[in-house]
């Protein structure tokens, strides 16, 4: 099999397309961003912003690992879905970035809404 077809292959695989046809997006923390920005922006979607972050509270689901950076990517995601309709993006002052791979793991599952 030539490259060109292997790489078509694996970027399908990972890719998901949602059952219209369009492109399945999360919305995570970009790695590069410093810790004490993300905590910026993690209070602004959980407070301002109207995302729903009870699973990131003590105890919950998407708790663990408890670090600022995984508990943004869960705001920034519920955020991004609950309101990309609405024009809501994926920027939180540039410590965002939109991923095609699914980012759930273990118990802690990231919405997505077509």
């Amino acid at each position: 099999m030539s490259r060109t077809f292997l790489a078509l292959l694996l970027f399908m695989f990972l890719t998901k397309i949602s059952v219209n046809g369009q492109l399945e997006e999360w919305c995570i923390a970009d790695e590069q961003t410093p810790d004490t920005e993300l905590q910026v922006a993690l209070d602004w979607a959980c407070g301002k912003g109207g995302a729903d972050c009870s699973k990131i509270q003590k105890d919950q689901s998407c708790y663990y690992p408890n670090t600022v950076r995984d508990h943004a990517s869960y705001a920034f995601n519920n955020y991004f879905q609950k309101y990309k309709k609405k024009g809501g993006t994926c920027f939180f002052n540039n410590a965002a970035m939109v991923i095609q791979v699914d980012p759930s793991h273990n118990s802690c599952h990231y919405e997505y809404m077509p």
